[in-house]
């Protein structure tokens, strides 16, 4: 008989971990797993964690498989995660209509709640009873949905479901303008119920948008219709408000743990290094002690002056917390992820040594985190005049699966079992790595032949429209037309896209639908739309911004093309516009034929910015 091998020993001691902890409460019919065993209520947010660490170790199994028990295990641990995931999609399935409502009311009211019964996908509190508005958590939901499909694993089944998921993206494109309850469920740092814009939030969205975007939600087997398709200028605006608000959180809190699952795994959400290392080291300054980190300061949940008849507190009354709030281990495990694939062994290995202080050993030598640590009622006067200098005690769920499954998975991680590449498919974590310089294509057409042969008097040849085919030309409005007819669902009484603004970033690349190629114009030479456009000096600068924000902003494959159709109205402006950027010593004009169309305008920067 064949003996285990260590890989084999130690990945049966993290799966006899995961089932006496998470599986083993995972519902036979549903899939869901309650967030305690004692409580039916399954939270979205604590789900796909779960999932994640479930699928970890299923790659672990298939990788260092001894026996064909072992692929057995990694079967099993696969369909599990499976059945999480689309136990999750059947009970927010079960609440199309309000997500329906929700794309054109944003109110918390027709929010997807938050957790839903484990025996039957049903809502188990009311619409005004639980902060449900939580664009976080969903959001998570879309961004492990997409590595995970990446990865291999079949979730989403029929059109249907992916008609529901391109509603999802709907429902949280907008989060860079929709308060919500954030990661907490609580909304302002006071708990008086009021939504609040979340960077958090934003973040996870934005991961969400970009990961999602052009997925075939069937692998390998899909084809068109079961893709996803993202405007990316709306990805682009969660960038520009997150970027504007970190290091913080929202307008109650400075400063938020929260944070940690947004500039690194799992959302990788933000581009700049600088504002990572800054955000990460405001949490470190503030929020980290010995025993985890505070979710944000002031906090009062589960502390020793913690009034639990009461609802919420006026902000004056927040000082009684100060130097008290409880600390979260599952912090120290976000910034031991953040330094595994950073590739930091130095900081792995700290914060690793400071979990295995804090975790408790049970008769049978697992090891489950708590969900946080408090200062006694008896040490707190003492706590407050030195900060850190008291035992701590563990209070809250012990294990609490969010922060059990980040163990598990992070366990594995550093081990060795699976790399950073198996947990990260899309790539996300290159997100900070440098782009290429940029160079933003202007295509010149005139809207017919009269046209033509008047820039043909000034040595400017171009082609008309009719003249670029098999390429149709087309204003931005016909684009949002298409646009709003993805995710139309008769079944489901899905309207598709509410909104009909188009920008400049889904307009400077080319489609093909069927056997046809489109290109747009942009919507700000659409006088129809944009009635700005008949100012021609107005115009003329409006494009030497938009060409700077492409340069800026473009993350897409290929390089951006802005099409100008030159109109009689615009032929004035053709010559001021070319005129202008002439005279700025920081472009270089080039015209010549390319591919299909006969001249292409270039405009090269030799700076970082555009005139």
């Amino acid at each position: 008989m064949r003996s285990r091998s260590n890989s084999g020993v130690r990945l049966d001691y993290y799966q006899r971990i995961l089932y006496s902890t998470i599986i083993k409460n995972q519902h036979a019919v549903t899939g869901l797993i309650p967030a305690s065993p004692d409580q039916g209520h399954a939270w979205i947010r604590d789900n796909v964690y779960a999932a994640m660490s479930i699928w970890t170790l299923a790659m672990a199994y298939k990788k260092n498989a001894d026996l064909d028990e072992d692929r057995a295990k990694a079967y099993e641990l696969d369909q599990s995660v499976v059945k999480i995931m689309r136990g999750l999609l059947m009970c927010m399935m079960r609440q199309v209509e309000k997500l329906e409502r929700f794309k054109y009311s944003q109110s918390p009211k027709d929010a997807l709640h938050a957790k839903y019964s484990i025996e039957d996908y049903n809502t188990v509190v009311g619409d005004n009873e639980w902060g449900h508005l939580q664009i976080d958590a969903t959001s998570l939901y879309v961004l492990m949905l997409s590595q995970m499909t990446a990865s291999g694993l079949q979730i989403i089944f029929t059109l249907d479901e992916v008609a529901f998921i391109q509603n999802l993206v709907f429902y949280i494109e907008a989060a860079y303008r929709i308060p919500d309850y954030g990661i907490w469920e609580r909304g302002d740092k006071t708990n008086h119920g009021l939504p609040e814009l979340n960077a958090s939030s934003i973040g996870m969205a934005k991961a969400a948008l970009e990961a999602v975007n052009d997925l075939d939600l069937f692998g390998a087997r899909g084809g068109p219709a079961s893709m996803i398709h993202v405007l990316a200028d709306e990805a682009q605006n969660c960038q520009a408000v997150l970027e504007s608000m970190l290091p913080r959180e929202s307008n109650s809190k400075e400063i938020d743990a929260a944070l940690l699952s947004i500039v690194g795994f799992p959302a990788f959400a933000v581009e700049d290094p600088e504002l990572i290392h800054k955000t990460k080291e405001c949490i470190r300054r503030k929020l980290q002690g010995r025993y985890g980190c505070k979710r944000f300061l002031r906090d009062g949940y589960k502390t020793a002056r913690e009034d639990a008849s009461r609802l919420h507190y006026e902000p004056w009354e927040l000082h009684v917390f100060q130097h008290i709030e409880c600390e979260w281990p599952l912090f120290f495990l976000f910034f031991l992820l953040d330094a595994l694939f950073s590739g930091d062994r130095e900081q792995a290995e700290e914060y690793y040594e400071a979990l295995e202080e804090i975790v408790i050993r049970t008769e049978n030598g697992l090891k489950l985190l708590p969900e946080m640590y408090a200062v006694p009622p008896d040490k707190v006067e003492a706590e407050k005049a030195n900060p850190h200098s008291q035992e701590r005690v563990a209070v809250g769920k012990i294990p609490q699966m969010w922060g059990q499954s980040l163990y598990v998975l992070s366990c594995l991680l550093k081990e060795g079992f699976v790399a950073v590449g198996e947990l990260d498919p899309m790539n996300r974590r290159l997100i900070t790595e440098k782009k290429p310089d940029l160079v933003v294509q202007v295509v010149i057409l005139a809207e017919d032949k009269q046209i033509q042969e008047k820039l043909r008097e000034y040595d400017f040849d171009v082609n008309t429209v009719s003249e670029v085919m098999p390429i149709e030309v087309h204003p931005a409005r016909v684009l949002s037309e298409i646009y709003a007819q993805l995710g139309k669902n008769r079944k489901l009484k899905l309207s598709g896209r509410p909104s009909h603004d188009v920008g400049l970033l889904s307009t400077s690349k080319l489609y093909m639908l069927g056997d046809k190629i489109f290109a747009f114009t942009p919507q700000c030479f659409d006088s129809s739309v944009f009635y700005l456009s008949t100012d021609t000096e107005l115009l003329c600068d409006i494009v030497r911004t938009d060409i700077a924000h492409l340069r800026f902003s473009w993350r897409q494959l290929g390089r951006p093309l802005v099409l100008v159709s030159i109109s009689h109205a615009m032929l004035g402006l053709c010559w001021r516009m070319v005129g202008s950027c002439c005279r700025c010593s920081v472009l270089v004009f080039h015209v010549f034929p390319i591919a299909s169309m006969t001249v292409t305008l270039y405009w090269l920067t030799r700076e970082k910015t555009v005139c």
